[in-house]
């Protein structure tokens, strides 16, 4: 049963709901981004500056959480994301050597602007 912040337990993350997080490909932008950096280190949500709404950007870390991708802390009006990177390795090892190894060449908004028309 998840915790009262919604956090799946490590024996409860489904890789169903993992592949699911990760098939959208600001998601996937978050957890690589987080991948690159130092195990424990936390970040703003809206530090990842996606180009999407409020709401939005609310979903996709609700998402992640739910997954077990991420743990959210919340101090006072402010929220900080980790990579739950020890306990993914725990539960599917590889599973972030393989997020990291098909890396997003560009920013998900690149790949939904239709280039200019050629000459």
């Amino acid at each position: 049963m998840p915790d009262p912040e919604g956090h799946p337990a490590v024996e409860e993350m489904e890789l169903g709901s993992l592949f699911a997080a990760l098939a959208d490909p600001h998601r996937r932008q978050v957890i690589e981004d987080l991948c690159r950096e130092e195990d424990g280190v936390e970040r703003t949500c809206a530090s990842f500056k996606l180009n999407v709404s409020k709401s939005t950007l609310t979903h996709h870390f609700r998402v992640m959480r739910e997954a077990g991708l991420l743990r959210q802390v919340d101090y006072g009006n402010s929220r900080k994301v980790t990579l739950r990177r020890a306990d993914l390795e725990q539960r599917f090892p590889g599973l972030l050597d393989l997020v990291e190894a098909q890396r997003i060449p560009s920013s998900p908004d690149a790949e939904a602007t239709p280039s200019p028309p050629g000459p």
